[in-house]
């Protein structure tokens, strides 16, 4: 079986009403039988952060932490370039995780998405993904997402289950591609309380500065070639056909 863990990086608030022009979704793949030893190197890669830099395996560390100097690392008082090590550390130790990453940036600002319609195309997007990586390897997937659109979330992908299209990448037209793979209903998890999760958030923040270059400051931290940190823990595969600014990351408008 495949476990998916998936974070998001923006919002989904129109750009003209102040929104990120941008809605993220990350999204980190194990398979369950690496699962103990994916977790061991998880746990055992805090422990290294921990005694380097200060900060207690109990924090939870997101991208915007990081970038920030805030949250659960404000009193350390970590310099950009402190914070730019922990924040490629996390990418580069998810190959020796035995995990897969990827990204699907949706960009706002052409066809005016938001709300429950960036939402929408955000996840179904990210659903075919899955339904591709899973029949691609014959295992069933699990979602584990951040907590917060719990029942919109379960909706998606119950209905996925039953229905899903997908553009084909021969002519024109769509298919239809129920996400039969899926297993059972997707489970909400505190990002505080899943390490898993919290890589989610770096991979979706690194995906989507791949489309959108960050500002000097911002750089310092997490400068828009972040993402190839991750070398082989990138999904290749979830846009080789499609194609996209990096392998692995998926950039739809509309």
């Amino acid at each position: 079986m495949l476990l998916a863990y998936i974070d998001e990086s923006g919002n989904t608030g129109a750009v003209a009403n102040g929104g990120t022009v941008t809605y993220t979704l990350g999204c980190v793949l194990i398979n369950s039988g690496d699962w103990a030893a994916s977790f061991d190197e998880a746990v055992a890669f805090r422990r290294r952060i921990k005694d380097r830099f200060g900060i207690l395996m109990r924090s939870e560390l997101k991208a915007n932490f990081l970038l920030r100097n805030s949250g659960t690392i404000r009193d350390l008082g970590l310099a950009p370039a402190a914070r730019h090590v922990i924040y490629r550390a996390h990418m580069r130790v998810l190959g020796d995780m035995k995990a897969k990453a990827f990204a699907v940036v949706i960009d706002k600002r052409d066809q005016d998405l938001h709300d429950a319609g960036c939402f929408e195309l955000a996840w179904i997007t990210l659903l075919q993904r899955l339904e591709r990586a899973s029949n691609a390897t014959s295992e069933p997937v699990m979602i584990i997402h951040d907590e917060g659109e719990n029942d919109h979330v379960r909706r998606l992908v119950r209905r996925a289950r039953r229905h899903m299209t997908a553009g084909s990448f021969y002519g024109t037209g769509s298919l239809k591609v129920p996400a039969k793979m899926l297993v059972d209903d997707p489970v909400p998890r505190r990002s505080d309380h899943s390490y898993l999760i919290q890589f989610a958030d770096l991979v979706a923040y690194a995906g989507f500065r791949v489309l959108i270059p960050p500002s000097a400051g911002v750089a310092r931290v997490c400068p828009s070639n972040m993402w190839l940190e991750l070398g082989g823990a990138m999904r290749r595969e979830t846009n080789a056909l499609s194609g996209g600014p990096a392998p692995g990351v998926v950039i739809r408008k509309r």
